[in-house]
C-alpha cells in the first residue's frame, strides 16, 4: 500500500507579516499536491476578529474549510486559546480516524504547544499512528517536548505499528535526529539531511520534518517558488511512502 503525506505550517491562513488572508488560495494549492494525509500547524480554529474584518473569512474552522470534499476525516488539537479565538495543529485524512488525543507539552504559559496524536485505519494497517507536532522556539523546551513525545510513543504505539511524526520542529540545529532515530527507530524522509523549508522565499533553516517507521520512502520533496512563498513563511514538504512488509 502506498500513501502520500504532507506537512505544512500554514501561518494561520495569512501571508508573510500577515499582509493578506490567503486561506482560499492555500486550499487550492493543497489540493494540487494530491496527498492522502496532511499534517498542519498554526491552524486557526476560531478567530472572531478576523471573522469581523474579512468578509470572506471561512464560516467553519480552517481545518474543516481546507478538508472540504477532499479529506473526509479531520482532527484538531487546540494549543493556544485567547479571548477572541484559538489555534493549534490539525490532521486531514482520506482514511478513517479511529481516535484522537492532544497532548499539552507547553514549556511555559507564554508559548503554548501540543502534540496531536491520531490512530488511523489504513486498509492494510488499521493500527497506524500519526503525530502532528509544533515544537517550541527554545532549545531546552524542545528537548523536553521531544522527550514527552518519545514517552507517548513508547507507551501507546506498539513497536511493530506503522508510525509517522510530522510538523514544524523549529529544530534548526538538528537535535531531533538522535532522539527520534536512535530511541524510536524513525527515519527522516530526506534520509537524515532535512530539507530547508524556512523562510519560504529563500529557505535556509531546516525546521519542518517528516519521520516514518514501518514505511519505505519512495521520494520526498520540498515545495518552493513564488506560488508557495506567497502563502506562508514555511514551505510545505511531501513524501511518497509505501507500507513496509
Amino acid at each position: 500500500m502506498q500513501i502520500k503525506v504532507c506537512t505544512y505550517n500554514i501561518h494561520k491562513g495569512f501571508s508573510h507579516f500577515n499582509r493578506r488572508m490567503v486561506i482560499h488560495e492555500l486550499r487550492e494549492r493543497l489540493r494540487e499536491l494530491e496527498v492522502d494525509v496532511v499534517f498542519l500547524q498554526e491552524v486557526q480554529g476560531m478567530n472572531l476578529r478576523h471573522q469581523t474584518l474579512h468578509a470572506n473569512w471561512p464560516s467553519v474552522p480552517q481545518h474543516e474549510f481546507l478538508a472540504d470534499e477532499i479529506w473526509g476525516q479531520t482532527a484538531y488539537g487546540l494549543n493556544a486559546k485567547y479571548d477572541h479565538g484559538h489555534h493549534g495543529n490539525a490532521i486531514l485524512s482520506r482514511f478513517d480516524i479511529l481516535s484522537s488525543y492532544n497532548l499539552d507539552v507547553s514549556d511555559h504559559r507564554f508559548e503554548k504547544r501540543g502534540l496531536l496524536h491520531v490512530q488511523v485505519d489504513l486498509p492494510d494497517a488499521p493500527g497506524t499512528h500519526f503525530f502532528c507536532v509544533h515544537l517550541g522556539l527554545a532549545g531546552g523546551g524542545r528537548r523536553r517536548q521531544m522527550e514527552a513525545m518519545a514517552e507517548r510513543v513508547e507507551q501507546i504505539v506498539p513497536p511493530d505499528a506503522p508510525l509517522i511524526i510530522a510538523g514544524d520542529f523549529n529544530d534548526w540545529n538538528n537535535r531531533a535526529q538522535d532522539l527520534l532515530e536512535r530511541r524510536l527507530a524513525l527515519e527522516e524522509v530526506f534520509r537524515g539531511r532535512p530539507a530547508r523549508s524556512f523562510p519560504s522565499r529563500l529557505p535556509v533553516l531546516r525546521l519542518d520534518r517528516i519521520y516514518v517507521r514501518g514505511f519505505n520512502i519512495h521520494s520526498a520533496k520540498v515545495h518552493t517558488g513564488q506560488v508557495w512563498s506567497n502563502i506562508s513563511d514555511h514551505a510545505p514538504l511531501t513524501a511518497h511512502l509505501e507500507l513496509a512488509r
